[in-house]
Parts: C-alpha cells; structure tokens; sequence
C-alpha cells in the first residue's frame, strides 16, 4: 500500500517535469475481497485515498489541469457472501477527478439497491458504459474530436449526456 503514494508522488513528478507527459497508468491491487471484505475493503481504500491526495499535492499547479480517472476491471455483488466478503458483480462505480471537473455529483441513473432493481437479483445494474465517461475524459479535457474518441473504442457511438468539466 505504502508503494501507492511513492508512485502516485512519483507520477507527478514525471508529468510536472515532462511536458509530453501527458497520460499515465498506476494499479493498486488486493480488490479481490471474497473473504472478510470489511478489513481488506478498509485496507484497499486507505492506501488508494492517501496515493490520490499525494498525487494531487505533488502536482501542485498543474492539478488544475489533471483529470484522474479511479476504475476497476470488476464491479461487486450487492449482497454478502458466507464468508463475510462479496464475490465478483455486474456493475461498479467510476470516479473522476481533478481541477477541472465539475465534482459533487453522481452522473448516471441510480435504479437503488433493491433486490428488484438489481441486475439479475444481486449485482448494481449499469446504467452508464464505462466507455461514455473515458469519450468525455478524451473530447472534454483532452480536445480530441469525437472522431478521434471513436478511433479509440472502434464502434462504440458516444451519446455525450454529461458535462464532467469546467
């Protein structure tokens, strides 16, 4: 976890040094919580709040001008399991951050959490294609053409329904 904030503090050194550093990658992994999720959940969130805030602060000034983009490649099931963990789900959460976006809001629609508005009784159901927030990150903040977006999720058709910045 400790190894999060060095490479999220050494991120924002590279970017703030080199111009044409303008995208980046960083994983953090231990998401995997089949078993007693509460501590691990705890354990996972700590060190990923802490490496976001010291991304941030490296970045100083050019935080402003920074998107970060907080995505998994699986969401959760809604209910526990018997081990006191959730096992793999349907749909997950996306987070966007930086100086420009317009934050304190969720995008998308919220069916609830009731079993009913589940998908197939026990996952989030997804309302928002991940690929639609990463089209607003490239067309938004980067300024790349809606073609351009497109080149990079062949046959995916964005329908812009947001405003994520500024």
């Amino acid at each position: 976890p400790d190894n999060f904030v060095r490479d999220a503090r050494r991120m924002a050194q590279l970017m703030i040094s080199d111009a044409s550093t303008q995208l980046g990658f960083m994983a953090l992994g231990g998401w995997d919580t089949h078993v007693n999720q509460n501590g691990r959940l705890t354990r996972g969130l700590t060190p990923l709040g802490q490496g976001l805030a010291a991304l941030a602060k490296e970045l100083g000034d050019a935080y402003k001008d920074t998107a970060i983009v907080v995505i998994s490649e699986f969401g959760r099931t809604v209910a526990e399991n018997g081990n006191g963990g959730t096992d793999h789900g349907y749909g997950n959460a996306l987070w966007v951050l930086g100086g420009g976006v317009r934050g304190g809001q969720v995008l998308g629609q919220w069916p609830g959490l009731a079993e009913s508005q589940r998908h197939e009784g026990r996952d989030l159901a997804i309302t928002t294609d991940f690929r639609e927030v990463m089209s607003l990150v490239l067309t938004q903040h980067l300024n790349l053409p809606e073609s351009g977006a497109t080149s990079v999720f062949p046959g995916f058709n964005a329908n812009p329904q947001f405003n994520l910045f500024a």
